[in-house]
């Protein structure tokens, strides 16, 4: 996909992904103007690499977790229903909230644009 959407030239990668079309479901916990572009950075490089950063600020991270961490529709069930939790440790022995919000937003945004990836693409390309 980020082949695809880095050698494109339509102007719609840059547009929120809910303007272009209603058959993708943008969770609550993601910025509800996420691009195509944003998508495809999130695929290449992961939300660390600064594509996503309100999954990778503390604040942001916090704050997602508050409003979303543990609802019915939140980023741990999103986690739980379509992969698994990830195991806390691999940040180290001592980790703080900060970072465990971190983790968490990122790994659900990571999952979610690897599952919309296929239906990305055929939007883009139809």
């Amino acid at each position: 996909m980020t082949d695809l959407l880095w050698g494109i030239s339509v102007d719609s990668v840059d547009d929120p992904i809910a303007d272009l079309t209603d058959e993708i479901t943008i969770p609550r916990w993601i910025d509800q103007e996420i691009s195509p572009s944003t998508v495809a950075a999130i695929l290449q490089g992961g939300c660390a690499s600064g594509a996503y950063t309100p999954a990778v600020t503390y604040h942001d991270a916090l704050e997602t977790m508050r409003r979303h961490g543990d609802s019915h529709d939140g980023v741990l069930q999103y986690l739980e229903d379509l992969g698994e939790l990830p195991d806390p440790l691999v940040l180290g022995d001592s980790i703080s909230w900060s970072e465990l919000a971190c983790l968490y937003v990122s790994c659900a945004v990571e999952l979610w644009a690897s599952n919309i990836e296929d239906d990305l693409r055929r939007l883009l390309t139809t």
